[in-house]
């Protein structure tokens, strides 16, 4: 006979890998439709992604601004808030890292590095903050100010880059180089892969200890499962929203610090690629676990590392790539209602 709650606790861990399992089947699907071979194109994608030096390290590269805005969406629902302003965090963050590596000079690497990163978190902060304080104190809903948000930084940094920030003589828009006491470490010689990973992992550690194993991640808990519950215990709910909303900007400003003191060496007009809208199907993937959030940056990771392979090897369009990541958070869904209806039998 099973066990319904060994079925219950088994569940979270279940689903995130059948809903990839059967995204990648449905990908498949999809490549054949563009007369593609699937286990081929399969083969190159993480073969190339994975197990080559190169593609490894480019694959950790691509991870670390993923992990870190993935741990910025987590931290928010956990409280109950749905922070979609990642990408603008990013921005926000990516411009303080370099604000502090072209300006700053004359400091040796261990303090320069620390404190341009301490800038790109601050940045992010107080971005994050805003809607937090916003939805503590006005009662503003978060999802429209964090993503309304976005396309303020995402401008800011635009004009920045074109006007004042711009590098003499620079063909498009660009920021000159940051000092090299602010570059970050490579950690694999030869490839892209730097220290910025290393940090990023740690950021996790340091979250799951916080959210797990802390008075705080008791209240955090404690205001996203039922506000009105929490502010009868004592727990000043704005507060509370406030710091996690500052908390997560953070996270993701420094996904935007690490990608530019360890990848690019510059602010660009384009810092991101999306990795903050990633961000969110990440969090949403991985069911509120910071392991698995670990797990699922390092999926999409590999996913973005190896998409120009497999289009060159198998003739694959790369948007079959963003259909597979898109079914993958469909099937998470298709998960929550199953699971939402065994638990209510």
């Amino acid at each position: 006979m099973i066990n319904r709650n060994r079925v219950k606790r088994l569940l979270p861990i279940l689903s995130p890998l059948i809903a990839i399992a059967s995204a990648l089947l449905v990908g498949a699907i999809l490549i054949l439709c563009a007369r593609a071979n699937p286990i081929v194109a399969y083969t190159a994608l993480f073969q190339e992604s994975l197990s080559t030096y190169f593609g490894l390290g480019n694959t950790l590269t691509k991870m670390t601004p993923l992990l870190f805005a993935s741990l910025g969406v987590l931290v928010a629902l956990r409280a109950g808030q749905f922070n979609i302003g990642g990408e603008g965090q990013i921005y926000l963050g990516a411009l303080g890292s370099t604000l502090i590596g072209l300006y700053v000079q004359g400091l040796p690497a261990f303090i320069h590095i620390p404190l341009s990163l301490l800038a790109g978190f601050f940045l992010g902060a107080v971005w994050g903050w805003i809607p937090g304080y916003l939805k503590a104190v006005r009662g503003v809903n978060e999802v429209i100010t964090t993503l309304l948000l976005n396309y303020i930084a995402v401008n800011l940094v635009s004009y920045l880059v074109q006007n004042p920030l711009k590098a003499p003589a620079a063909p498009s828009p660009y920021s000159p180089l940051i000092a090299k006491s602010a570059q970050l470490p490579i950690i694999l010689p030869g490839s892209l892969a730097h220290a910025g990973i290393l940090l990023a992992l740690i950021a996790a550690a340091i979250l799951w200890v916080l959210l797990v194993r802390s008075p705080l991640g008791y209240q955090i808990a404690a205001v996203g499962f039922n506000p009105n519950a929490a502010r009868y215990a004592g727990i000043s709910v704005q507060r509370t929203i406030m710091l996690v909303m500052a908390l997560a900007g953070g996270l993701a400003g420094l996904a935007g610090g690490t990608e530019v003191m360890g990848l690019k060496f510059r602010l660009f007009e384009q810092v991101s690629p999306g990795y903050g809208f990633d961000a969110i199907a990440i969090a949403f993937l991985s069911r509120g676990s910071v392991f698995g959030v670990v797990l699922t940056s390092l999926f999409f990771a590999a996913l973005r590392s190896g998409a120009n392979v497999m289009q060159r090897s198998a003739g694959v369009p790369l948007t079959v790539v963003y259909a597979i990541q898109g079914l993958a958070v469909l099937f998470i869904a298709i998960g929550l209602a199953v699971e939402q209806r065994i638990s209510a039998d």
